[in-house]
């Protein structure tokens, strides 16, 4: 799976200290679009998107629907909705910080052929077909549109859907999840904050990055969602007592799946895949 390393922070963190709000200044709150469109250094570290057209936007193979919408703030958005025949979920799947949706065709051909489930995968703005530039507000509010849009191409509500993330994309839909709960969380490689992952990496510079900035460890502990968190033992870009810590906070209930010598990127083994078919069917044998 493409997922760039989060954290080429590097020599790079030193221009944060630029940028860091004096000691005592507040962050700014402010939820507007030139706030939402205008990228920190933060976030220029953070994201790398691929743009359309590159990539295969004709897989083999795959029955999808280009999806067009709108976040809040009117940016326009894209994504790719995959319906099964006879689902047994309904899952909105939110990719990591590198590519774009035709980079996961595979995935998304496994989720809907094998997995049998109708999965919606959204490109953030400035990703793949999809408009703007990517910061951490906006591609939350990107999310929550993606849900919205989730909800009408269904005919689900958000209790009736799974929220699927991958790295930097299981920061977002903990995010949703807060929100609003969802009957299943599946997080693949992710982190309990992305301050975590700079104490990892940067310990001198780390104190640059917000504590509360994408703190999923916080927002798991106050959720009673049914959670399968996968995270593989040789993951060097957010390595496995990351994703151990995340899933000790986490509420009941719960199923971690330790995947023996993977990677970041690749954790689609057969015996994850094998607890990820357990859960979906755990989760559609309960009435809705």
């Amino acid at each position: 799976m493409l997922s760039r390393s989060i954290v080429p922070l590097a020599a790079s963190l030193l221009l944060l200290a630029t940028a860091a709000p004096c000691q005592g200044e507040k962050p700014t709150t402010t939820a507007s679009a030139n706030t939402l469109q205008t990228q920190s250094i933060e976030d220029l570290l953070l994201f790398f998107p691929l743009k359309y057209p590159v990539g295969n936007w004709k897989p083999q193979d795959l029955h999808f629907q280009d999806v067009f919408f709108a976040s809040e703030d009117g940016t326009q958005l894209h994504g790719w909705y995959c319906p099964a025949e006879h689902p047994r979920a309904v899952v909105l799947a939110a990719h990591g910080n590198a590519g774009h949706v035709a980079s996961r065709a595979p995935w998304l051909r496994y989720l809907q052929s094998r997995a049998k489930v109708s999965v919606f995968m959204f490109d953030y703005r400035g990703y793949g077909r999809s408009e703007g530039q990517p910061t951490i507000a906006g591609v939350i509010q990107d999310a929550t549109a993606a849900r919205a849009k989730l909800r009408e191409l269904a005919s689900v509500k958000d209790l009736e859907m799974l929220l699927m993330g991958e790295s930097l994309g299981g920061a977002i839909v903990v995010q949703l999840a807060a929100q609003s709960p969802p009957k299943g969380l599946i997080l693949q490689s992710t982190f309990p904050s992305l301050r975590d992952v700079a104490d990892v990496h940067f310990p001198n510079l780390s104190w640059l990055v917000r504590r509360d900035q994408l703190d999923s460890a916080g927002q798991l502990a106050l959720l009673q969602v049914p959670l399968l968190q996968s995270h593989g033992t040789a993951d060097r870009t957010i390595p496995f007592p990351l994703g151990e810590k995340l899933f000790h906070a986490a509420g009941d209930p719960k199923q971690f799946v330790r995947i023996e010598g993977a990677g970041h990127n690749n954790w689609l083994t057969e015996p994850y895949l094998k607890e990820l078919n357990r859960f979906l069917a755990q989760l559609s044998s309960q009435p809705k």
